[in-house]
């Protein structure tokens, strides 16, 4: 077994570089949601520390995106770093004590049920996921004896795969004894803070009419999370993040709110509020909320000054200048452009995001230009009716601002005539009746242009393009037969003699179907998410099948997407080179090394990596850059560790806030959801031979019954707010790898889905990589599956093969068999029949992507 890691356990100079960057990178992530003045404070001093936070900071959510890290600095130790003393140490320690109690009785009870259900227990993780108890209550003694001038009350709240939120108490709502808390500080102690670790939006209504005098959205910042927080409490970081979702004032203004998940049907989820998600929603209807898309305080204000707008090729560029307009403190602004287009063909939100950029750090008084641009395909809009991408006749208004909420109108874009601009062939017909909410016309007509001044600028748009696609069918894969007279290898291929048609020309149906197919063949103890066999703690491998015959390598997939998710300390056995089991780490899942272990007769290995902010916060920063920054970092430590492919990033849109993997994805905008996914992609991907795997592909907007879930989605809704994000980032970045869901879509497992898979990310957006599973999405894993006696049935192995589905991971010996029984004997298996072409197809569309990293 080849090794990467280090058998040194010394902190690496990696460690400590990497590290600081992802301080920086944090401190562009945090958003300023209140501030009256209080902040920021002078570094030292005593400070009151409340909440279940300041000890057990929160890094990132659980499960697969979870990172296994060297150590974490807490926001206690921040603080401590910082020079301040911690004058709340009695209430600290009570609820330690708390916390370690309510553990204990979580996995006594999660040990009761594996026993009685005969199941493991990371599995039982999943569909009970552990949550904090109530908080201690703050005695009126400890109060009074205190003496610090400041408290900083932590409310924490951690999520994951596998289970969604609740709206309810202790979850998406404070705990009464929170409040109380909240109360206490704010009545007792001169100056109040409340700081944010959270991993998805949550109520703040009540928490707000305490009137803290500040409030700031942490998230769930990494490994360097507590001392990040610090740099921006002291002002050493000028809060510079912006909300990439809309908070509302109650849960039930959300329009997905009353039939989302477990609040409605964990088997159909109704998609009826169609294109109108988060700001789009609210703007259109006219709906109050708490805090606006885009919004984020700083330390400083700002000026955005409109300058001109022009048009070059087929982009709109938009020049502004921004001023910091503050007298104290040098800081970044995010000027955001809008687009309304008219409504008299069909419904449209009232604004979209169409640019953005973060300026670099202004100093008071001083200027920053910008040019910002957008495609004009950015003004079509779909029509089912005509299968292509539209734009109307009319006039597009361009909104300039720094929130969705305080844009104003800088220029029009004057269309003369309604035309086609791509067209494409309808691929999701809808499933079921549904309708979806549509805003009032004559309503949203006045409000489109009520605020534009007569005297505008108007730009006429030059269209001088227009496209149609042409499409691919698997009835159409014909099979290559084998052309040469010597056994072609990737050296052949790297060197022109042969083609890597050639080679799959060449293999057996059985190497064709194994290359298909991960290597994890699980058995007992293994724990899953660890089914690597070169690298300790990586999520899996493709088949080495033709590596020793032909030179193709297998690739190691490493779980993301806040870092690299590796098994921190493994141990081999010096005679046979074997790994000792002992040391998997997932979440709460630790497996210890055999007792009596001599420690002369194995080797110690150790693979700390960098949990860096989650993607909810790195989304936040609307930094371009900083994300780039955080891509090759990751890249970097793949480089390290022998990792080929990370599994990230997650960009699934944030439809409702009660989904367990917000922490995850970025944003309820596909437009910052894709922006912020291609950064990431390109700083990854600057190393060479390392690639992304963007997922979850597409509509993976449930954890409860993710596997069985069937999404009924329009078509519209669906390219213009689920799949756009994945457009950017396939046409901006061309990842390594994609990977499918879990769910149905509009009825069909999204694995086996040849039009989502092959029409549109291949043949519309021009996809050249591989497309892969989630893990055993095509295998009976009941464990795993959830607790809901699902409706619909388990994808099929070979609908995977048939949708061009290149590998099902982490793979099983039945779906090898399964590939091969179906094309050996020309069957139906599971209601697909495949042919040798339909493997030949997949088998080479890895082969490629494996040739590009060797």
């Amino acid at each position: 077994m080849e090794i990467f890691a280090s058998k040194s356990p010394e902190v690496k100079t990696r460690e400590t570089e990497h590290a600081n960057l992802s301080r920086y990178i944090a401190g562009e992530c945090m958003v300023l949601l209140e501030n009256n003045g209080v902040l920021p404070i002078k570094k030292g001093g005593r400070i009151a520390l409340y909440g279940n936070g300041v000890d057990k900071t929160v890094r990132g959510g659980t499960g697969s995106g979870d990172v296994n890290t060297r150590s974490d600095t807490t926001i206690r130790q921040g603080f401590e770093n910082a020079g301040f003393s911690v004058s709340t140490k009695v209430w600290l320690l009570r609820q330690k004590e708390l916390i370690e109690k309510a553990k204990q009785d979580y996995f006594e009870m999660i040990n009761r049920m594996a026993k009685e259900q005969n199941r493991d227990m990371f599995t039982l993780t999943f569909d009970n996921p552990y949550k904090d108890p109530a908080p201690c209550l703050i005695t009126e003694e400890e109060v009074l004896n205190d003496g610090s001038e400041i408290a900083v009350y932590v409310i924490s709240r951690n999520s994951g795969e596998g289970a969604d939120r609740y709206n309810e108490k202790g979850d998406y709502q404070l705990f009464d004894e929170e409040l109380e808390n909240l109360k206490t500080i704010k009545k007792h102690y001169n100056k109040s803070v409340a700081v944010l670790n959270i991993g998805g939006v949550m109520d703040l209504k009540c928490l707000l009419d305490i009137g803290l005098d500040a409030v700031i959205l942490m998230t769930q910042l990494g490994n360097t999370g507590g001392d990040a927080l610090v740099d921006l409490i002291t002002g050493e970081v000028v809060p510079s993040g912006k909300l990439t979702d809309t908070w509302a004032i109650n849960y039930e203004d959300y329009p997905s709110s009353a039939e989302f998940s477990h609040n409605g049907s964990v088997h159909d989820e109704m998609y009826t509020d169609g294109l109108y998600v988060g700001y789009r929603y609210f703007d259109t209807f006219d709906k109050e909320v708490l805090y606006p898309f885009g919004y984020g305080m700083s330390y400083t204000d700002f000026s955005i000054d409109f300058k001109d707008i022009k048009q070059e090729k087929n982009n709109i560029l938009i020049d502004v200048t921004v001023e910091n307009t503050g007298d104290t403190y040098s800081g970044k602004e995010v000027v955001q452009v809008y687009l309304s287009a008219p409504v008299e063909r069909s419904h449209k939100p009232l604004k979209k995001l169409v640019a953005f950029e973060k300026t670099l750090s202004i100093a008071p008084g001083r200027k920053q230009d910008i040019t910002l641009n957008f495609d004009i395909s950015e003004l079509a809009s779909y029509c089912y009716k005509c299968a292509s991408y539209v734009t109307d006749k009319g006039d597009y208004v361009v909104r300039v601002g720094n929130s969705s909420a305080t844009t104003v109108p800088v220029a029009l874009l004057n269309v003369d005539e309604t035309r086609k601009l791509i067209h494409c062939a309808n691929t999701f017909k809808i499933d079921t009746d549904m309708m979806e909410i549509k805003p009032d016309k004559e309503f949203l007509e006045n409000k489109l242009y009520e605020d534009v001044p007569e005297d505008i600028k108007t730009l006429n748009v030059d269209f001088s393009f227009a496209k149609e696609i042409t499409y691919s069918y698997t009835e159409n894969r014909t099979e290559y037969f084998d052309g040469k007279d010597f056994t072609v290898t990737a050296d052949d291929i790297k060197n022109g003699r042969a083609t890597v048609e050639d080679m799959v020309a060449q293999l057996t149906v059985e190497e064709l179907a194994t290359l298909c197919v991960g290597t994890l063949r699980m058995g007992a103890g293994q724990i899953v998410g660890n089914a690597s066999e070169t690298v300790p703690g990586a999520a899996g491998d493709t088949s080495p099948v033709i590596k020793n015959s032909r030179g193709i390598k297998n690739l190691i997939m490493a779980d993301g997407p806040a870092g690299l998710r590796l098994q921190p300390v493994f141990k081999v056995d010096r005679k046979t080179g074997k790994l000792i089991p002992g040391g998997e780490i997932l979440g709460e899942s630790k497996n210890p090394f055999p007792e009596g272990l001599d420690e002369k007769e194995v080797d110690t290995y150790y693979q700390f990596c960098t949990a860096i902010p989650i993607g909810w916060a790195l989304a936040q920063s609307w930094n371009i850059k900083a994300v780039e920054k955080a891509g090759y970092m990751v890249g970097s430590e793949m480089e390290e560790f022998g990792i080929d492919l990370w599994l990230a990033p997650a960009m699934n849109i944030h439809r409702n806030p009660l989904c367990g993997r917000n922490f995850e994805y970025y944003s309820e905008d596909p437009f910052v959801s894709g922006k912020i996914a291609a950064a990431m992609t390109r700083g990854v991907q600057k190393h060479k031979g390392k690639g992304v795997t963007i997922k979850h592909f597409a509509v993976n907007n449930q954890e409860d019954n993710r596997y069985f879930v069937n999404a009924h989605v329009s078509e519209r809704t669906l390219r213009e707010i689920y799949l756009k994000g994945f457009e950017i980032a396939v046409k901006e970045s061309d990842p390594m790898s994609v990977m499918t869901s879990y769910n149905l879509l509009n009825g069909i497992h999204t694995a086996c889905n040849h039009d989502l898979i092959q029409k549109l990310l291949r043949d519309e957006w021009g996809f050249k990589g591989f497309v892969m599973t989630d893990w055993f999405t095509s295998q009976n894993m009941t464990a795993l599956m959830g607790k809901f006696e699902p409706k619909y049935p388990i994808s099929a192995s070979t609908g995977c093969v048939y949708a061009g589905n290149d590998v099902q991971m982490p793979g099983c010996d039945k779906n090898v068999s399964d590939l091969i029984e179906s094309v050996t004997y020309s069957q139906k298996i599971d209601g697909f029949k495949i042919t040798k072409a339909d493997l030949q197809y997949c088998a080479a569309n890895l082969i490629r992507v494996i040739l590009n990293t060797m």
